[in-house]
């Protein structure tokens, strides 16, 4: 799935988080993550909110006896937290791109940041909340418009501070701007932290299939709505048919295994479709990798830029590759084991078929200590249950489907 947020009247972390409430996301989920985190003095509510005439999902965040908290208690909290493993990366980039802005704004180190007049309950609860709602809605690229940032002057614990406030404005850096409606703070550090970790670009709608729709609204009245509006849906093309990607590859000789692990991760949470590895054979016979990584066209020109930065490569080849796609969605489905998410897919004869989200079967595997292969059969024998459709994998025997035993 591809979302496009629409950030005309700014983007703050309750606005985004919202949104995506709004547009199906279920707060249960991050309550049962804070309670496993040992946070459950803090009591998140997602009201109905009227903003100059919209009406969308607010976030309101309380902690009795609340305290600051600093960016290494934060990032302890979020390393810890028994969350899939793309939230808990994502909502740590979100933290890290927020530290190092506000490092660099009052000149300590960034692991001395206090999240002090962004509320450290607050930031928490947005940053992960947010991570954990893309996760869960199998948002894969999220589009966000120029973003409005206000004007004027803006009150903070420092003094009065320009809009946009110097931490915004760093992390906004290579980010389309707009000054927006209002004289007023429309984007605050924390949505533009988001937009840094979550964004995988800026311009306008891209096409695709609307499947929903959310809007997440503000507390402060700017005399307009004061809203965060969503799009959800799935890229035109990927019902059964095709779409156009681009297949970016370098040849790299120089950098160690790890390091190329490293730049791998990477380019895939910026946003690269797949990454993928090949050994080869360059000139004189050095062994070498060829690194090769699938992008949307929109994409391309940005993670061949980050595949130069990430490697040190002097140059990356592109090319224009046309894919078949099948129908799929993701849902999670309660299981004898607990929660887990599994992509369906509609092939074009009608027929469908179920796997289960490969990281929601190594969670459980490692968190029950047992083989991922025989929990994914019990996962998916337990999903074709409820759904009807069956698994992908070939049948499981009586020992396999009893991990217990």
């Amino acid at each position: 799935m591809i979302a496009y947020l629409d950030c005309s009247t700014g983007v703050s972390g309750d606005k985004l988080l919202g949104a995506l409430v709004d547009a199906g996301f279920d707060p249960a989920v991050l309550r049962a993550a804070l309670d496993g985190m040992g946070l459950s003095a803090i009591v998140v509510s997602t009201p109905r909110r009227d903003s100059a005439g919209a009406s969308g999902a607010g976030v309101l965040v309380e902690e009795p006896d609340a305290h600051a908290r600093d960016f290494r208690a934060l990032k302890a909290l979020l390393e810890a937290a028994a969350v899939p493993s793309a939230a808990r990366e994502g909502a740590l980039r979100a933290l890290q791109a927020l530290a190092e802005a506000e490092a660099r704004v009052h000149g300590c180190a960034v692991q001395d940041v206090h999240f002090h007049e962004i509320g450290a309950a607050d930031t928490l609860v947005d940053l992960l909340g947010v991570a954990l709602a893309l996760d869960a809605l199998g948002i894969t690229g999220l589009v966000a418009s120029p973003v409005a940032v206000g004007s004027g002057t803006v009150v903070t614990s420092h003094g009065e501070l320009p809009v946009p406030a110097p931490a915004t404005a760093l992390l906004l850096e290579g980010v389309p701007i707009v000054p927006g409606p209002s004289a007023s703070e429309l984007t605050t550090p924390t949505g533009a932290a988001l937009l840094r970790a979550f964004a995988t670009g800026f311009g306008t709608l891209p096409p695709m299939t609307l499947r929903r729709t959310g809007i997440g609204c503000g507390t402060r009245d700017i005399g307009l709505p004061n809203v965060c509006r969503l799009l959800v849906g799935e890229p035109l093309g990927s019902a059964p048919g095709s779409d156009e990607a681009v297949l970016l590859e370098t040849n790299i000789d120089h950098l160690t295994p790890e390091e190329l692990a490293v730049a791998a991760d990477r380019l895939r949470d910026a946003g690269a479709l797949d990454v993928w590895q090949t050994p080869i054979v360059m000139k004189k016979g050095r062994t070498a990798t060829l690194l090769s990584l699938l992008a949307a066209p929109a994409d391309a020109a940005r993670l061949a830029a980050l595949a130069i930065a990430e490697t040190g490569t002097l140059g990356v080849r592109t090319l224009p590759v046309a894919r078949t796609l099948a129908e799929r969605d993701v849902t999670e489905i309660e299981t004898s084991l607990g929660p887990a998410r599994f992509k369906i897919a509609r092939f074009a004869d009608g027929t469908r078929t179920l796997r289960v989200e490969s990281d929601d079967a190594a969670r459980i595997a490692s968190g029950r200590g047992l083989a991922v292969d025989a929990v994914a059969r019990v996962l998916e024998a337990d999903a074709a249950t409820v759904t009807g459709v069956q698994p992908r994998r070939q049948p499981a025997s009586e020992r396999d489907t009893n991990p217990s035993a």
